[in-house]
């Protein structure tokens, strides 16, 4: 007689479901053991019935099972974002190399290089952004030459302030220069334009003494 094959459903009745579920589960737990002693596995093995009551299986202990199970999802954790960081940074290295890949071709353009494959469209387009760039250098270079100026006008100002103080001191040194020599030619002394000016006493034959004005290194006075 061929045995008829069990429909995989729950079972509606709940004296054949406990039955079925009892002679299940010494089966599962007698090929766990089997599987374990035969392959030298570590199996932990839980269920629960309908009841909510626990029945288990291990070997070794379960709760170096569930230690090793523990270890190994974060392991596999850890795997996972090893590999999605790795994705992502493919992923960018990707996207920039073939953003450098369009600069360095646009570049190449913008110098006239190879213009062939454009359309006319294409053509207009890079001209029309070479002009806009064109403008914004010569605007750039209007305003580092409009600041250089600035600054060259105010040394400019700066130094002649500078040369009106140098001719006020040339001045005021000329006057006094020709002060002296004025009160020289009033007392009949010749005095060189660059001589050292000093006062000197002056003895005549009667031995009355007067002061002059000398020029020239010091004299030693001399007992006439």
């Amino acid at each position: 007689m061929v045995r008829q094959r069990i429909q995989i459903k729950k079972i509606d009745n709940v004296t054949a479901r406990q039955v079925t579920f009892s002679k299940r589960r010494r089966g599962l737990i007698k090929k766990a053991e089997e599987l374990s002693t035969l392959c030298d596995a570590e199996i932990g093995l839980i269920i629960f019935s309908s009841t909510g009551k626990l029945f288990e299986y291990s070997n070794p202990r379960m709760t170096q099972v569930l230690q090793r199970h523990m270890l190994h999802a974060d392991n596999i954790n850890k795997l996972e974002e090893s590999s999605l960081e790795l994705e992502a940074e493919d992923s960018l290295c990707t996207m920039l190399s073939k953003e450098l890949e369009d600069k360095t071709r646009d570049i190449s353009r913008i110098n006239g290089e190879d213009l062939e494959a454009l359309s006319l469209d294409e053509l207009m387009k890079l001209e029309r952004q070479v002009e806009r760039g064109q403008t914004k250098i010569r605007r750039a270079k209007g305003e580092k030459l409009r600041k250089e100026i600035v600054t060259l006008k105010g040394k400019e100002i700066e130094t002649a302030k500078e040369n009106q103080m140098l001719k006020e001191q040339m001045k005021d040194v000329s006057k006094e220069h020709f002060s002296l020599l004025h009160l020289a030619a009033e007392s009949d002394i010749s005095v060189p334009s660059s001589a050292p000016i000093q006062w000197l006493p002056k003895k005549d034959n009667n031995s009355i003494s007067n002061t002059f004005l000398t020029l020239g290194p010091p004299v030693q006075s001399e007992n006439l």
